[in-house]
């Protein structure tokens, strides 16, 4: 019997662990309020956008079917840590401890808000690894940093547009929404920008080291197909 070739490199493990790593730090981030210019954010802005950077060094060092399977692992691992959580969460204190009330701030995620969450990084992280995918195919490769900032603007703007409705709608003044969504989309986009350097020669030496460039030349983008790689 033929045995199929559906192996990975030690890179894209390593890539896959950081970035499901990101993922839950985000999670925990989330609850602390912060401000940076007067401006309020939440501290998942400090890692979650790692997290597009990766998927857009997956998809184009590995393409499309590689970031398929890292982002629907990423989903189950966060899906894991979400319920693990919420399962402590729920079962009673033992009768010295006194820090339910900052437990449950954390590791309480509130079933709409966990809802909101996960489709909306489904949703605009398959939408960023398809432009990616596309305009890697469309440009022959060039335009590397272009792609990359693309990609994330049309990814991150799915994510918002999905989020915060859901999660915060009737919580937040309607009026103040599209300012969150667009804040977000600015700032996480800003953040690729700089990180454009240190992705390019990461993206670089993983071509070299690999010997790989992937494209993505007739590939099913079905979301669905997790295990053809």
């Amino acid at each position: 019997m033929e045995k199929k070739d559906n192996k990975v490199s030690v890179l894209f493990m390593l890539f896959s662990i950081l970035f499901c790593v990101c993922l839950i730090a985000a999670n925990v981030l989330e609850t602390k309020q912060i401000a940076i210019a007067g401006i309020s954010l939440t501290g998942g802005l400090i890692v979650f956008p790692v997290s597009y950077i990766i998927n857009d060094c997956v998809c184009e060092v590995w393409g499309y079917k590689k970031a398929r399977l890292l982002i629907w692992v990423g989903f189950a691992m966060n899906f894991f840590f979400v319920l693990l959580g919420a399962l402590c969460d729920f079962i009673p204190g033992a009768p010295y401890w006194t820090n339910d009330a900052g437990f449950h701030a954390v590791f309480g995620l509130a079933p709409r808000i966990a809802a909101a969450s996960f489709l909306a990084f489904i949703c605009g992280s398959f939408v960023n690894a398809y432009v990616m995918s596309r305009m890697k195919l469309s440009s022959g490769g060039r335009n590397f940093s272009l792609r990359a900032v693309v990609s994330t603007i049309f990814g991150e703007g799915v994510d918002s547009i999905i989020f915060f409705p859901l999660a915060l709608w009737g919580v937040v003044p309607t009026e103040e929404l599209p300012w969150l969504m667009l804040w977000q989309v600015v700032l996480k986009t800003a953040y690729e920008v700089v990180a454009l350097p240190l992705t390019i020669r990461v993206v670089n030496y993983v071509k070299k080291y690999e010997q790989e460039d992937t494209y993505d030349k007739g590939v099913n983008y079905s979301i669905w197909k997790v295990f053809s790689i």
